[in-house]
């Protein structure tokens, strides 16, 4: 057996550095998103040159909003602002997760985005919503927010349809895997479009 040597160093591409977040964008105790942004992160990770990292908010725990002044601004007063600003900071792109709620989605992640502003400013973002509809009237509104914090949507997301049969006694999902297996070529698209999306800055 013939094994083929490795490329020197100077043939090899560089590897990349690009961090992307994938938030866990529900705080309620009984929440499934945890599961689902897991899912995601693998089948976004498989293959992929990026470097995709898991942000629950409910571990960020911020307060309603409590700043003096307008983000815009970015003369933040409070440590857990300052925080928060510096782990958004250090993301190239990011991947929101979350339930639909009323046809909108949650309200501590729309605090979470509230919080910032010119730290969201150019980056490319998707998200993955989910409901027994898949969840599209909550990404009709994030999607206003995005352009609002001029972040730079990418052509896919996700909509995530779960029903009554998906979930237990417990309102816990049963299989993971088996609810989101029919997206996993959708979301290997995301990843090749985050992919170009971060190509396009350099």
């Amino acid at each position: 057996m013939v094994t083929q040597a490795p490329d020197p160093p100077e043939n090899r591409a560089p590897a990349r550095t690009e961090r992307i977040a994938v938030v866990i964008g529900s705080t309620r105790p009984t929440r499934i998103c945890p599961g689902i942004a897991r899912w995601v992160l693998r089948a976004l990770q498989e293959d992929s040159p990026l470097t995709y990292e898991l942000v629950d908010l409910a571990e960020v725990n911020l307060p309603f909003l409590d700043e003096p002044l307008k983000a815009a601004l970015g003369q933040y007063q409070h440590e857990h602002t300052k925080a928060w600003s510096r782990t958004v900071a250090s993301y190239d792109g990011f991947i929101f997760v979350f339930p639909q709620y009323n046809w909108g989605y949650p309200a501590p992640l729309k605090n979470a985005l509230d919080f910032l502003y010119r730290e969201w400013a150019g980056k490319p973002v998707s998200y993955v919503t989910y409901g027994t509809r898949g969840g599209s009237k909550g990404a009709e509104q994030i999607r206003g927010v995005l352009q609002g914090l001029h972040m730079r949507e990418l052509p896919d997301h996700l909509e995530i349809v779960i029903t009554d049969d998906d979930v237990d006694e417990d309102w816990q999902l049963r299989q993971v895997d088996a609810v989101m297996r029919p997206y996993r070529a959708r979301a290997r698209a995301i990843d090749a479009q985050m992919v170009e999306a971060l190509d396009d800055t350099q």
